[in-house]
Order: structure tokens, then C-alpha cells, then sequence
């Protein structure tokens, strides 16, 4: 028994020990590096970007050429408009085309995917919202919907009962429109911190996208039109200010494509396919162009500019992946592996061994060598004291001379 309560109180320290030693050790270097502030300039038509150096902050563009703060705001007019405003100083028109700081304030979006967000776990039910109540706030529903191969359920949260008429009439609406069920995608915004609700966009069993919402109590379903063989993965429905779009979608393939409003069409934007279960993603947008940033697991980014008209690519610019730290290459001799709990990927918290390095085998026989020493013992006898800090290294090694006696 007492052997036994020896081998798991080992084990326990090499956990806590691989779990915090490593997170420790990346504090001494400080936070890596990341890309300068990057939007695409709509006056200058190149990409532009703010940096802090030790001079301080510095403003320039892919041209090469350099700006002072209010130079800056001038180059980037929708997304500094407030600041142009206040100075009148808002531009008349860009690139020929009168604006206003109305239509500045109506045409900017900011978009965000992160692998996290997307790798979440799926609720099952959600609340649809009456889209034309009649009041400017949006009110909370007062019941929640389920969808399984029977059929679309309304359930009252009061009560915990379920509304017949409701799921009926909402039922018979989606087989009418031609909704085949079960569900496989279901997404939408169900909060009432918005100016507007478009209810949710579902893809059916059989791949098909529809458009759900309650409008004074009462179904509105609508098909939206795929191209042949395209098979939605993921669906980010917008609600921005402008109205300019319905949502936002990648395919099995990785396209992304924006679903305009009024005539539901699906438009690819130009850029490079995507794995938003690993890349992280960034639109800010105005009614001329797009700034897409779309990161990658090795810190890597790369910006694209977006016609905002007809989702063709205008330019790009590309930040490679930072060159590992001294102390990030000396880690892979200290630490035979690291052990977290959480991930930036994904919202479960189970135990996660990343970065295994053979190098640390090194270290693991110097110490199991310095272990026999310090117990002035034969390495014989240590033999599985000795395996295991070959294995597992500093983290054994700490350990066993924290618990041990002599």
C-alpha cells in the first residue's frame, strides 16, 4: 500500500510538474512576435500597416512610403472615420465615389473565426427570435428549438413543455419548401444585442441550405440556391449594420463564399481555401474593400485585399512564421514533452502531450546518472526510478528528489 501510495504521488508531482514547468520557462522569453497592424489602404490602394519600434510607433505602407499618425488616418478614411470626423477632415469622395461618414458608418463590418469558436461544441437547442415585433430593442424568446429527424421542436423555457401548434406549423412549413430532416449545419446569432434578426440558416439531411426565421409568430422558410455538388461546412450568419450580407460560409473544400442579401446569392471570395478548425480568420471591411488576415497554427499570416463589389483579389502580403527564440530551442534539450489541459483549438479541457523531443533524452540520461549519484546507490537497484526519469526527465527527476527520504 505504501509503495503504491509512493509510485502515485510520483506521478502526481511529474503531471504538475510538466504542466507548469513549461508554461514558466515560455515567460522568460516574453510574448513571440506577431504581424504589424495591417489594413488595405482604399485611397493609396496598397496595403498599409502601424508598427511599434523603439523609435516609437511608425506608419508606412508596402510601397515604401511613410506617414505620419494623421497621414495614416487620411490613407485609411472607413476605418479611421471617427478620428476624420472629429478633425474635419472625412473625405468627399474616394476614388471618384462620394461618401459620407453615414455610409462609413453603415458599410464597415469586422468579421472574426477562430478555430476555438468553431471547434466548439455543438448546444443542440436554440431560440429564435421574432424578427418583426414592432419594437426597436429585440425581446428575448420565450422558448427554445430543437431539430431531429421528426421534425423542428419548440420547447417552453417556463415550463419545460412542449408547444404543439408551433412546431407544427413550422414543421409542415420546412417539408413544404422541401426541408428534408434531420439538420446538419444550424447557425445563427440568437442574441438580442443586435439591430435586427435573420433567424438562423440551416443545411437539411440532404446538404441543402434554407432560411429560418419567426416573423409575428409565423414561419418564414426560404431554400437558398447551391451550385451543383457544393457542400456547406460552416455558416457565420452576419446581421451587420449595412445589411449587406446574410452570412458568411466555407464548403467541404475550404472556399469561402459571402451570401448577399435580397437576391441570396452565393459569391466565392478570392482567397486560398481555408481549415477554420485550424487557421484563424479576420475580415474588416467597407464598402469598397476587404482586409481578410487569415492566420496560421505556426504563427504565420497572411493578408488579402477583397474587392468589396465583386470579391476578386486585389493584392496580398504574406508575414512568415517567426524564427524560434534561443530560449524556444534550448527548451526542446530541457523538456522531454509538454503537458496542457486547454487548448487556443478547441473549448474541452483534457490532458494534451505536445512537443515531444527526442533531445531530451540527453538531459533524461544525464540526470538518471545524477540521480544514482545523489542516492549513492547502484543503478542497478534504481532501474525503473532510472527508466523513468530517462522518459520523462526534469519532471521525473524533480519529483523523486522532492519526495524521496534520503
Amino acid at each position: 500500500m505504501i509503495r503504491t501510495s509512493k509510485i502515485l504521488l510520483y506521478f502526481i508531482a511529474t503531471v504538475l510538474l510538466a504542466w507548469t514547468l513549461p508554461w514558466a520557462y515560455g515567460l522568460l522569453g516574453g510574448a513571440s512576435p506577431s504581424a504589424p497592424f495591417t489594413l488595405y489602404s482604399s485611397v493609396s490602394g496598397e496595403f498599409s500597416w502601424l508598427e511599434a519600434t523603439d523609435r516609437g510607433i511608425e506608419y508606412q505602407d508596402a510601397a515604401g512610403r511613410r506617414f505620419t499618425d494623421k497621414q495614416f488616418d487620411s490613407i485609411l478614411p472607413f476605418f479611421y472615420y471617427r478620428q476624420l470626423i472629429s478633425d474635419n477632415r472625412f473625405p468627399d469622395s474616394i476614388r471618384g465615389v462620394a461618401v459620407t461618414p453615414k455610409l462609413a458608418q453603415a458599410g464597415n463590418f469586422m468579421f472574426r473565426s477562430s478555430p476555438r469558436q468553431v471547434n466548439a461544441n455543438v448546444p443542440g437547442i436554440y431560440p429564435l427570435l421574432e424578427s418583426m415585433s414592432g419594437r426597436v430593442d429585440l425581446e428575448a424568446s420565450d422558448d427554445v428549438f430543437r431539430i431531429d429527424r421528426n421534425g423542428i421542436t419548440f420547447i417552453d423555457c417556463e415550463t419545460n413543455t412542449v408547444k404543439a401548434d408551433k412546431s407544427a406549423a413550422f414543421t409542415e412549413m420546412m417539408r413544404k419548401k422541401g426541408f428534408v430532416f434531420p439538420a446538419r449545419v444550424i447557425a445563427g446569432n440568437p442574441t438580442t444585442r443586435k439591430e435586427y434578426d435573420e433567424g438562423f440558416f440551416i443545411t437539411d439531411n440532404e446538404g441543402k441550405l434554407f432560411h429560418l426565421k419567426q416573423t409575428k409568430g409565423r414561419p418564414f422558410v426560404r431554400a437558398v440556391e447551391l451550385p451543383e455538388g457544393l457542400e456547406v461546412a460552416q455558416i457565420f450568419v452576419t446581421e451587420y449594420r449595412g445589411r449587406q450580407y446574410f452570412a458568411f460560409l466555407t464548403d467541404k473544400a475550404g472556399q469561402f463564399y459571402a451570401l448577399t442579401t435580397g437576391d441570396y446569392a452565393l459569391h466565392p471570395v478570392a482567397i486560398p481555401p481555408l481549415d477554420l478548425t485550424r487557421q484563424g480568420v479576420m475580415i474588416v471591411g467597407n464598402p469598397f474593400d476587404w482586409t481578410v488576415k487569415v492566420s496560421d497554427t505556426d504563427g504565420a499570416e497572411h493578408f488579402y485585399a477583397i474587392d468589396g463589389e465583386t470579391f476578386g483579389r486585389l493584392k496580398e502580403l504574406h508575414y512568415p512564421a517567426p524564427e524560434p527564440t534561443a530560449l524556444e530551442k534550448a527548451g526542446k534539450f530541457v523538456f522531454p514533452f509538454r503537458l496542457s489541459f486547454t487548448s487556443g483549438s478547441d473549448t474541452e479541457v483534457v490532458p494534451r502531450v505536445t512537443d515531444i523531443s527526442a533531445w531530451a533524452l540527453i538531459l533524461g540520461l544525464v540526470l538518471a546518472a545524477a540521480f544514482c549519484v545523489i542516492r549513492k546507490t547502484n543503478p542497478v537497484r534504481q532501474a525503473p526510478q532510472c527508466l523513468f526519469i530517462l522518459v520523462c526527465g526534469l519532471y521525473a527527476f524533480i519529483g523523486l528528489l522532492l519526495f524521496s527520504r534520503k
